[in-house]
């Protein structure tokens, strides 16, 4: 069994930046070979993947949010955070941290399907920006 325990979020106004936090209960070997990832949605849509890293470090971003989020890991704390800079209207959602799922280059693909590929999930935390 894994834990994600989010954390962070908030409401802010366009150009302003937010961190959410997920903290994971997993033994680093269990991670090993793995990602996590952070998807996000909108009521009424699918759910949108947005970032992901693996145990390597290698990271993966959708065209939406490349050059303004930053997926980082912290393996003393057992932390994957997640930094969004220069946020936007289209930015509100509801952001959810996923855990144990494939690593490497297929990242970029399994950020498109809808989160289908990872085992345990976080409680999910709102972000809201304002025009």
């Amino acid at each position: 069994q894994v834990d994600l325990v989010q954390s962070g979020g908030g409401s802010v106004e366009i150009g302003e930046s937010l961190t959410l936090s997920c903290r994971f209960s997993m033994h680093t070997n269990f991670f090993s070979g793995h990602s996590m990832a952070w998807f996000r949605q909108v009521p009424g849509k699918d759910r949108e993947g947005i970032a992901a890293i693996d145990s390597d470090g290698k990271t993966a971003y959708v065209n939406a949010v490349k050059g303004r989020f930053t997926i980082s890991q912290d393996f003393v704390e057992n932390i994957v955070y997640l930094q969004m800079n220069n946020l936007k209207p289209e930015d509100t959602a509801m952001y959810y941290c996923a855990a144990v799922g494939p690593a490497g280059p297929v990242m970029d693909w399994v950020l498109t399907q809808n989160g289908r590929d990872y085992r345990y999930w976080g409680q999910g935390t709102q972000v809201t920006v304002s025009s």
